[in-house]
Parts: C-alpha cells; sequence; structure tokens
C-alpha cells in the first residue's frame, strides 16, 4: 500500500542579492599594511572587500535585498506572513532589525517579525525557521520572506582585517501541495551540530569581534565533518557526494573552505586526487562571488548557494554546510527548481559590480576614519 507525503513541498521561489557601493582591492590593502599581495590572494584567497559608503549599512542593504526578491516574486507584500532577519550587525538590542525593514517596505499587520542571532549560522535558522512554519501547517497559506545581512568589519591592522564584506541575500519562502518552488526545494531533513566554543565572539559595547583564528578554523572543521557524516549516514562518501552537483560552504574566506574540504576528504578516506576534484569541481566554482565581496557573515553561505544555482539544471541537488561561531552548525540539501536555469538573481550582483567604485589604500584609511569617529 502506497502512503502520500501530505507535507507540502517548501522552498525558495524568489531570490534577491545586495552588495554595497564600494571595494577595495586586497592587493590595496597590502599596500597599506606593508604585506605581500600574495598572503591575501592567494593566501585567503580573496580579491576584493565590498564596504559600506557613508550612507549605507546593513539596513539598506537588507532592504535592497529583499525589494529585489519581491520585485521579481509572483505574490504581493500582503501575502508576506513572516519576516525573519538573520544578522550580527544588529543595531538595537531590544529592536530586531527586521523592524528596520518592514518599515522601508511597508510591510505591517498580520505579520510575525524578529532577528535571529547566532553569529554566521543565523540567517539559515531563520530558513529552516521559515520552512518548518510552512510544514507545521503554521503559515495560513502565506510566504516567508527571510534575509541574511551583515557588515563585517574588523580593528584596523587585526588580522582579520582583509577578510572584510558586506552583503546581503533576501529569500522568498512558500509550500505548496501542487508544485515545487521555483527556484529550489528545501530537504525537511537537515543535519546539525553544536559545541559551546568562544572562537568568534563580539562582547556587548564592543564595536569589533574578538576571534581566536586557529580554534575557529578547528571548530569549522569539526562541524562540517560532523554534519557531512550524518548526511552520508550508511553510503559511502564517494557515493553520496556523486549525487551532489554542487557543495556550498560558509566563506569566512576561501582558504578556509578549501582547509575544511581537505579535512573531510581525509576523515573519509578519499583519495588525495579525489579531494582535489571535489574541491575544484564542486566547491571552488560557488565561491566566484564571494571572493570578490568579503565576508558577509550570515550572507556569506547564501550568496555561494545563489551563486551554485544560478544555471543549475532543474533537478540537481546541492549542499549548504551553515556554521557560525559559539558553535553551531548545519547541512542542508536542496534541489534546483525551474527557475534556476534562468539565475535572474544573477543581474542584482551585475549590477552591484558593474555600479560600484573601487576606492584606493588613502581613501580606505580615510572610510575607516570616519566610521570609527562616528562609532566613537
Amino acid at each position: 500500500m502506497s502512503t502520500i507525503d501530505p507535507r507540502p513541498s517548501v522552498g525558495i521561489t524568489s531570490i534577491g542579492l545586495s552588495l554595497p557601493s564600494l571595494a577595495l582591492p586586497l592587493s590595496e590593502l597590502a599596500k597599506l599594511r606593508g604585506e605581500d599581495p600574495g598572503k591575501y590572494l592567494y593566501g585567503l584567497g580573496c580579491c576584493e572587500m565590498a564596504l559600506c559608503a557613508g550612507d549605507e549599512g546593513v539596513v539598506e542593504l537588507a532592504t535592497t535585498a529583499a525589494e529585489r526578491a519581491l520585485a521579481r516574486w509572483s505574490g504581493d507584500l500582503q501575502d508576506i506572513g513572516l519576516i525573519a532577519v538573520g544578522t550580527e550587525s544588529a543595531l538595537d538590542m531590544s529592536r530586531p532589525l527586521s523592524a528596520w525593514v518592514a518599515d522601508r517596505l511597508g510591510l505591517r499587520g498580520a505579520v510575525r517579525s524578529y532577528e535571529v542571532k547566532h553569529a554566521c549560522y543565523g540567517g539559515t535558522l531563520a530558513l529552516k525557521q521559515a520552512a518548518e512554519w510552512q510544514l507545521a501547517g503554521a503559515s495560513g497559506g502565506k510566504a516567508a520572506l527571510v534575509i541574511a545581512a551583515d557588515v563585517a568589519l574588523y580593528a584596523p591592522l587585526d588580522p582579520g582585517e582583509p577578510t572584510q564584506g558586506a552583503g546581503a541575500v533576501a529569500m522568498i519562502i512558500e509550500g505548496s501541495l501542487t508544485q515545487r518552488p521555483a527556484v529550489a526545494t528545501i530537504d525537511p531533513t537537515s543535519h546539525a551540530w553544536s559545541e559551546p566554543a568562544f572562537d568568534f565572539w563580539r562582547p556587548v559595547g564592543e564595536e569589533f569581534p574578538r576571534v581566536d583564528g586557529p580554534f575557529s578554523l578547528d571548530c569549522y572543521k569539526r562541524g562540517a565533518e560532523h554534519c557531512l557524516t550524518q548526511w552520508i549516514g550508511e553510503r559511502t562518501a564517494v557515493d553520496a557526494l556523486a549525487e551532489l552537483e554542487a557543495l556550498c560552504f560558509h566563506v569566512p574566506f576561501p582558504k578556509m573552505v578549501k582547509k575544511a574540504v581537505l579535512h573531510c576528504a581525509e576523515a573519509f578516506g578519499l583519495e588525495e586526487s579525489e579531494a582535489s576534484d571535489l574541491f575544484s569541481q564542486k566547491v571552488d566554482p560557488t565561491m566566484d562571488w564571494n571572493r570578490h565581496c568579503g565576508n558577509a557573515y550570515t550572507a556569506s553561505l547564501w550568496i555561494a548557494v545563489a551563486s551554485a544555482l544560478a544555471g543549475m539544471t532543474e533537478g540537481c541537488r546541492i549542499a549548504a554546510f551553515s556554521y557560525g561561531s559559539g558553535f553551531g552548525a548545519e547541512l542542508l540539501t536542496l534541489t534546483a527548481g525551474s527557475q534556476a536555469a534562468e539565475g535572474p538573481w544573477v543581474d542584482d550582483i551585475e549590477t552591484d559590480f558593474a555600479r560600484r567604485q573601487t576606492i584606493d589604500a588613502a581613501n580606505y584609511e580615510l572610510l575607516r576614519g570616519l566610521q570609527m569617529a562616528q562609532t566613537a
């Protein structure tokens, strides 16, 4: 006797992205800091960092990404029943960032609105909550607007400075019993792992984060191994990974992702050539946009996912590994929908790359000086 799954097919029906209007080539930062440019370009795998001008910030990035997602969506603003913003760039210790964004959008009424915090993992948690809200039948036929948005800055001369960046990704999450989501279906089963740790944190009242770099890398690698191990299950790693068109990671910087991939490959018994092929074919291409915007914290993974889905054939599967210091990690799997091949959200990235201004070291120092003065 066959059974029919009564749960709706839940996933992403629209994506919008936003990057700020300034960019600093890492070669310029190397010049300013007296470093070999190769340390940043090859040692970290970064090319440019995205920076906000004086009239930009996390609210503007989140709002623009949301407007772009809404503009290419078939629904109306009154069809949104939930707005959740994952961020670690909060403006207030009580008022959620979603309130600022909802105000800009004109979104009010019978809407659940809140902010999610768990370092870079917050955007994924917001997405999971929205998907589970749909699966639970609590949405009342409405859609969720999920936004991952951050501005990542470190103190000048901090080792994390060359990984700085900014960006936002907005996703509309819907469920349906009759049709699959246009962009990607989200598998309701995901694989989480967490351990209490102080690898990256920012105490209340402090402007910049504190980082234990080696420990954070160790936590990141361990989280990836545990999440992938759960997903692989009784299969061989080779067979499981062969099912994926792409494997996306949270991208603090590309070399960190590579170290995690090689660590997991070794733990799963892959040959050196298999590990190299896995990274070059299924991981490295997903980070093309990340290399030119830097670390956008909660948005970083979803920038990579948006890049991977663009141009992908319907039915192809990807995995997405999310990591947030503290630490929490989770692996999701998604299946490309009918709109993925077209990838209209690529226009957002191309527009922002084309319009942004490249600044030099002197203007970077001026910009950071103004930012520091404003927050003093």
